[in-house]
């Protein structure tokens, strides 16, 4: 009887242990975890506003207005990480068993990555996509983003405090650049998360696009701090100095008229390496998303 006892306490703990390895993803290098919206939509709602006429669309040619509502989805995503967009996302394709040092324990590590694309299941994304068309009538308009707008499913536990917006523009300007910003949807930090491993005493790191071997840089997203300034009710826009982070430039057509509408490719994702992404938050949902853009056309716009 005694010996059954002691076994059954063995495969008590041994159970305990492994369970305890498994939920050990938040206290490895990087906590990635599976995001699913349930039967929640995120919709994309870009807002533009101006002095001067500035207009937006899902389409390249025809619904221009002052707002949008760009594609919705619904599924689950799986978290990933990069520095440059252009060169892609990545995520943890296998974990494995680490000992712990200093005690007799093991934990999960990702261990090895691999680049990530867009899936065609709805269910199952490694990042979002979607496209929107600004144009205007004025001779040249700088475009700013001026607000993000979001709303969690749970203030308790607030998912948009690890997800990002990534805005390409292969077209950034008169010379045909291309530019990319990538910002952080919330300021804010999950004060409930368990810590996952990516706080670093000198800032954020997220994986090297360069690499596939878990190497990580430093790297810090666009904030709040590098918006434009909007007042609604004048329609004034104001830069932050050179904090002002210039999304692209959009041109006038002849006579007063519209040009040529450009092109910004937005992308939104899970950043695996942010501190906040953790299995706290796994289960929550951002349920809406609206970036605002204003036009700068010089001093006095």
């Amino acid at each position: 009887m005694k010996e059954s006892k002691k076994l059954r306490r063995s495969l008590i703990i041994a159970a305990l242990a492994l369970l305890a390895a498994l939920f050990s993803i938040s206290a490895a290098t990087f906590a990635w975890y599976i995001y699913n919206t349930a039967a929640r939509t995120t919709k994309v709602e870009m807002v533009a506003g101006s002095s001067v006429s500035l207009e937006i669309s899902s389409q390249p040619d025809t619904g221009f207005a002052s707002s949008a509502v760009m594609d919705s989805f619904e599924g689950r995503l799986t978290p990933v990480s990069t520095d440059n967009i252009s060169r892609g996302f990545q995520k943890v394709i296998l974990f494995t068993s680490q000992p712990v040092p200093g005690t007799d324990t093991e934990r999960l590590v990702a261990t090895i990555f691999g680049k990530s694309v867009v899936l065609p299941e709805k269910e199952k994304m490694d990042f979002h996509k979607t496209s929107l068309y600004l144009r205007t009538n004025a001779p040249k308009l700088d475009i700013y983003l001026w607000d993000i707008g979001f709303e969690d499913s749970d203030k308790q536990c607030p998912i948009s405090t690890a997800m990002r917006v990534g805005l390409v523009a292969e077209k950034a300007n008169d010379k045909g650049e291309y530019r990319e910003s990538i910002f952080e949807i919330s300021q804010e930090h999950d004060l409930l998360a368990e810590d996952n491993g990516a706080k670093e005493p000198d800032g954020g790191h997220v994986l090297d696009s360069n690499q596939t071997d878990g190497t990580t840089v430093k790297f810090s997203p666009y904030t709040s701090e590098n918006f434009c300034n909007y007042d609604r009710n004048t329609g004034a826009v104001t830069l932050k100095g050179d904090n002002s982070r210039m999304l692209c430039t959009v041109y006038g057509g002849q006579d007063g008229g519209y040009g040529e509408a450009v092109k910004l490719d937005v992308y939104l994702w899970l950043e695996g390496c942010d501190e906040d992404c953790s299995v706290h938050i796994a289960d929550q949902t951002l349920t809406n998303l609206a970036l605002s853009f204003a036009g700068y056309a010089g001093k006095g716009a």
